[in-house]
């Protein structure tokens, strides 16, 4: 087994703008670690380092194992180790044709050669090794046939005929659908379809016999336009060529609930999972349930809610991952806790409350567990993902970025009825002076149900570094929290938990969050705020403008929901506001109405910036182009800045180049309209 050469010398110092080298320096070179697996045996940990490059502009994905990488990139990851510990597979996309990916098998600890088992021209994820270690299986797009021609001017039209026909950042799935393989771990053969047809799968755990596997896939007629998820058994035995779709596939849950992420305990006799048996209410904390691998399927009531005793979602924003069984009776899985994500373990019986293994200011987000050892990712606001074993940190990947990084301050801020408390937090300016006053900038996150909080950002970072005081918190709507924290906005129709909407006690927390901050920190400029937010926080940047603008100086509404109604129509995920706000646009047309935003653009006098992904089809660029649009034609102070190539989550994962760029146009915004002695 050869190593990989050894990275090229660092770039050249940058001549540029002082707010493009602070972009730079947080985006170009910075390395975290990713996906994390222990060895059968406990003694060795395989994980990924992903590390970005703006001269090249893009970012290198690695496998490591302990403490050097063992591939040589540039996009490798999903490393599995063989049940013997013998090897490891690993996933890459090193061909010449855009979406290629190859799984390989290299050995490990020794001298061999390193295997390409297939390529796949849509990509592999999933991977999962059988226990008797002769087969690999994974998950895969199949593409339709019209992808054979030579260009898109050669292909036959699509024929839609279901909601859901396209997803952000993966173009048409309706007829690329996710299916589950299996292939000789040997090298010989190829790949194996298990689950033809038109339904979608995600998540592979394999039966103790090596016979089946458990997936999740919605395999039903009405998949388009309800939640629900079932976990279904996959017979791996080739039916032969007249095998009728669908008749090696048998159903484990009966459709009444939300059910994803399974994971087959170690005896073989239950399995694991996330989700919820109410697929008519969202957002909802998801939990961690278990049932047995036995005869019909289950109904909900059969289902074993292990995590009952702790109200947190076990699905969170960062590094979800399926439970991992520690032993045939304990369990370990992530959860949301205000701001932070930590370590879990729970019982399979349910006999006691789930119990935290990591605590403090900081992320898991990533983690496996084999031999006796735990391994995690882990991230804190001014440290990248690192790897820790236990409690030792084993990787130091992230340092040279790590340490000009800054930390930051936990306040509470109040809700309007002073019941309950915000989380939020503050960021100073690096040597800030507390006797002086400094612009403040307040963030809103996506979602809504989501969080921020106990993690690495490069955006609060660059915001802190360019002399901003950086503000954000989780208003009510925001995971991480109680249930009833996140339905706190659901829409007033809405049949099991209506609420007052998006546009009212969530907007009353986001003002109360930079009220308190101005408050209780004498160096907030309180003439001198701006507030910036994407997708749902972008929503909330274009509402405040509308109807709060005269609290703050300037805007920044990115990727943003600004028509609730053309939203519902044009968003990969459209029917997921019917679940949200209980009814769709054409039941309650005036309810979608005053909660667009874009209804009162005639009240909007701040300057406002907006940027908008090119290839956005979560909140189509329609959305900004609206704005953009209405703004103009009633000659306000609006620029528009679109990014071609990009989809909705270019601020995370875009190329480095863009990034840097976004950075910059928004330190640049601020750094203008919030400067000292502007009216």
């Amino acid at each position: 087994m050869s190593l990989p050469p050894p990275p090229p010398p660092p770039t050249a110092p940058s001549s540029a703008t002082p707010h493009r080298r602070i972009a730079e320096r947080l985006v170009d070179g910075r390395s975290a670690v990713g996906q994390v697996t222990v060895s059968p045996d406990g003694r060795h940990i395989a994980f990924v380092v992903a590390t970005t490059n703006l001269a090249k502009n893009t970012t290198t994905t690695l496998v490591w194992i302990d403490d050097a990488p063992v591939t040589a990139g540039p996009h490798d990851a999903n490393p599995t180790w063989s049940p013997d510990g013998r090897h490891l597979a690993f996933t890459s996309r090193r061909g010449e044709k855009q979406g290629d990916s190859t799984l390989h098998v290299l050995p490990v600890g020794g001298v061999g050669v390193v295997r390409a088992l297939c390529t796949m021209p849509d990509g592999l994820d999933d991977v999962a090794w059988s226990p008797d270690g002769r087969t690999i299986a994974f998950t895969s797009r199949t593409r339709d046939e019209r992808y054979g021609a030579e260009s898109a001017a050669w292909q036959s039209p699509r024929k839609v005929e279901r909601l859901f026909s396209r997803l952000n950042g993966e173009n048409w799935v309706f007829d690329r659908p996710m299916h589950v393989y299996a292939i000789a771990a040997d090298g010989t053969g190829i790949p194996r379809n298990l689950t033809p047809g038109e339904f979608q799968h995600k998540g592979v755990s394999w039966l103790r016999g090596s016979a089946a596997i458990v997936t999740s896939a919605q395999r039903h007629d009405t998949w388009d336009r309800d939640r629900a998820r079932d976990l279904y058994i996959v017979d791996i035995a080739d039916h032969g060529e007249g095998a009728v779709d669908g008749a090696n596939v048998r159903a484990l849950t009966g459709h009444d609930g939300a059910y994803g992420e399974p994971s087959v305990s170690p005896d073989g006799t239950l399995v694991a999972f996330v989700g919820s048996s109410d697929t008519s209410v969202y957002p909802q904390n998801d939990r961690v349930g278990v049932l047995p691998i036995d005869g019909e399927p289950h109904a909900h009531t059969d289902i074993r809610w292990v995590s009952a005793g702790l109200d947190r979602t076990f699905l969170p924003t960062v590094g979800s991952r399926p439970p991992v069984w520690e032993s045939d009776t304990l369990l370990l899985a992530t959860v949301e806790d205000r701001g932070a994500t930590h370590l879990y373990r729970l019982r399979a019986d349910g006999s006691a409350a789930p119990e935290p293994l990591t605590d403090g200011p900081m992320s898991v987000t990533s983690f496996d567990a084999a031999g006796g050892a735990i391994a995690t990712a882990r991230t804190t606001v001014d440290q990248p993902a690192e790897l820790y074993v236990g409690d030792e940190r084993r990787t130091h990947v992230g340092d040279e970025l790590a340490g000009g990084l800054l930390g930051w301050e936990h306040f509470a801020a109040r809700t309007a009825d002073g019941s309950d408390e915000i989380d939020a937090w503050i960021m100073r300016p690096a040597d800030v002076d507390e006797t002086k006053r400094y612009p403040v900038l307040l963030n809103v996150h996506g979602g809504p149900h989501t969080q921020d909080g106990e993690y690495f950002h490069d955006e609060f970072q660059m915001q802190a570094a360019a002399g901003f005081v950086v503000v954000l918190g989780n208003p009510r709507g925001s995971s991480g929290r109680h249930t009833g924290w996140g339905q706190a906005i659901q829409g007033p129709n809405h049949p099991t938990v209506p609420g007052p909407g998006w546009g009212t006690v969530d907007v009353d927390d986001v003002l109360s969050i930079i009220d308190t901050a101005l408050d209780r920190y004498p160096f907030c400029d309180p003439a001198r705020v701006g507030m910036l937010g994407g997708s749902y926080g972008g929503w909330m940047a274009t509402w405040l403008a509308g109807h709060h603008g005269d609290r703050f100086r300037a805007f920044c509404s990115e990727r943003a929901v600004n028509n609730a109604t053309a939203l519902e129509l044009s968003s990969d995920i459209s029917t997921a506001f019917n679940a949200i706000h209980g009814v769709n646009h054409l039941e309650d047309p005036d309810e979608y109405a005053r909660m667009s935003p874009i209804t009162a653009v005639r009240n909007i006098d701040t300057p406002i910036l907006i940027i908008h992904s090119e290839e956005d089809w979560r909140c189509p660029i329609g959305q900004a182009e609206e704005l953009w649009v209405a703004l103009k034609l009633l000659g306000k102070d609006v620029d528009f800045y679109r990014f071609p190539g990009e989809n909705h989550e270019m601020s995370r994962s875009g190329s480095p180049l863009h990034r840097v760029q976004r950075g910059e146009i928004i330190l640049d915004w601020f750094s203008e309209r919030l400067r000292d002695g502007t009216p």
